[in-house]
This record gives C-alpha cells, sequence and structure tokens, in this order.
C-alpha cells in the first residue's frame, strides 16, 4: 500500500470510531467499536443463514438430479475501511447507524456454477422460498456492464432470529458461471497492478476476453443441452424464454433449434 493510501485509510477510520488517543473520547470510541462488531455478527449470521438455504438446494439436486447446479459457495462481509469508503463516496456521514440504512452489500455470498442456466435455475430456486424478499435484481449477463462483467446480483432480504428477536437483514447474492469468475477474478488483479505497459489498450483487451469468455460458456450450455436431449425441469417462476441465458456476443452463433432467446 503506498504511504498516502495507507494515511486515508487511517483517516477514514478515525472518522468512523472516533480517535482512541483522546481521552475524552475513550468512551465513544469504545461504544462505536462495539456497536460495529454487534451488525458485523448479524451480518456474519445473515451468510450463514443464506449459505445453508444454498447447499441444502445443491444437496437436494445431487440426489435428484445426480449433478450440482453450484460449484462453490463463497462469502464475505466488507471490511471497516471498505465500508467507510462508501459511505463518503455516497455523501453520508460515516456513522454506525448509517450502515444498516444505506447498504445492501455489507454481507455478500458469490456462487459459482457450471452453466449458464444453472445462474437461473438457483436464483429462482432462492426467491421461490417465502422467507426471502427480492429488494432489487441485476443482470449484468444480459445487460453486461461496458467492461465486459458478467454476473447476476440479487440484493434479498432474510429473516435472521437472535436472543432479542427476528431482524430482517439484507445481502448481496452474486451468481455467476466458474468462466465469468475467471475472468472477473483475473481482471481485477490486472486493474489495480501499477505500471502497466500500453495501459490504454487495457480495457479493449479486457472486454474482448470477456466477450470471448461469453462465447465460451453459451457454447459449453449448448453442448450440454444437446446431449441431455432435453432441459431439465424448470423451478416454479422460471421460463426458458425469460431466463435462458442470451446470446454471447463471440464470433460463433448456435444452429437452429439450439438458438438462445434475445432475453430482456
Amino acid at each position: 500500500m503506498l504511504p498516502e493510501q495507507d494515511t486515508r485509510r487511517k483517516e477514514i477510520l478515525r472518522d468512523f470510531f472516533g480517535d482512541p488517543a483522546r481521552l475524552d473520547q475513550e468512551g465513544e470510541w469504545l461504544e462505536n467499536v462495539l456497536q460495529f462488531e454487534n451488525l458485523m455478527m448479524k451480518y456474519r449470521a445473515t451468510i450463514r443463514e443464506l449459505t445453508t438455504k444454498l447447499e441444502v438446494l445443491n444437496d437436494e439436486f445431487s440426489v435428484s438430479a445426480k449433478r450440482n447446479p453450484i460449484e462453490t459457495i463463497q462469502s464475505r462481509v466488507k471490511r471497516p475501511y471498505s465500508i467507510a469508503q462508501k459511505l463518503r463516496n455516497k455523501g453520508l456521514p460515516v456513522r454506525v447507524d448509517m450502515i444498516r440504512l444505506h447498504l445492501n452489500d455489507v454481507a455478500g455470498v458469490r456462487v459459482i456454477c457450471p452453466f449458464l442456466d444453472d445462474i437461473y435455475t438457483v436464483a429462482g430456486l432462492l426467491l421461490a422460498q417465502d422467507d426471502i424478499r427480492l429488494v432489487t435484481r441485476k443482470d449484468y449477463i444480459r445487460h453486461p456492464k461496458p467492461n465486459g462483467y458478467r454476473s447476476l446480483h440479487l440484493i434479498v432480504e432474510i429473516p435472521v432470529f437472535f436472543s432479542q428477536g427476528k431482524e430482517w437483514m439484507r445481502a448481496e447474492v452474486q451468481i455467476r458461471t466458474v468462466a465469468m469468475d475467471f475472468w472477473a477474478s483475473l481482471e481485477h488483479q490486472i486493474r489495480y497492478k501499477q505500471d502497466l505497459p500500453d495501459e490504454q489498450d487495457l480495457p479493449a483487451e479486457l472486454l474482448e476476453c470477456a466477450n470471448c469468455i461469453a462465447d465460451v460458456d453459451q457454447r459449453m450450455y449448448l453442448l450440454r443441452r444437446r446431449l441431455q436431449g432435453s432441459v431439465p425441469d424448470a423451478p416454479d417462476g422460471w421460463t426458458e424464454a425469460a431466463d435462458a441465458p442470451p446470446p454471447a456476443p463471440g464470433r460463433w452463433s448456435p444452429p437452429g433449434k439450439h438458438a438462445l432467446p434475445n432475453g430482456e
């Protein structure tokens, strides 16, 4: 980390918790830290609730369909610096009470699926549960970001039971294929590397790679459909016309009956 970045991080955290070096702020600092720790505990509990739901669905598929629509499940709770920085970017006070009111992605779960249609199957089954509330849905698969990023993002609310009662907690669920995760992970590493040569060409190169990977994703999906001879049973609320993966913007076009809908 560069010295100026380290200084900036310390300044933000001092705004968040107060300055423990000042004796007159010692009580306030301790109270802020305890409130923050209590809230982070609740976000960790939210993640456990969500991952359990996803693991149960995956276990059921392994028995009923002899395959798993989920490869891996990853999770994280945002770090204090990242939370404080996001509040500042929104023009909000850097306070513990602002977190729950204005941030939806402090708790995050990432679901990695083998095939494109698994993304929508998992999302449909999760949202069909009667204790899951959908807050927002952003489909970066049908509508990729300008840099080529693809994933399905869901902000959901779920009930979590604590000693003082039930609380509805929010979390972000990102669902993507192995190929999408491969691109996103490497893009993150490359983009944050310092002093890259020919950096002005980097966005175009990364976009081309994203489109190639999306093309491969689509081809693998169609190959599986062709080998199966049919599409697996879909969950309630899932329709192929609405939820099947859109064509990738690559060079290859699928033949006749396997062509995919254009999405939304």
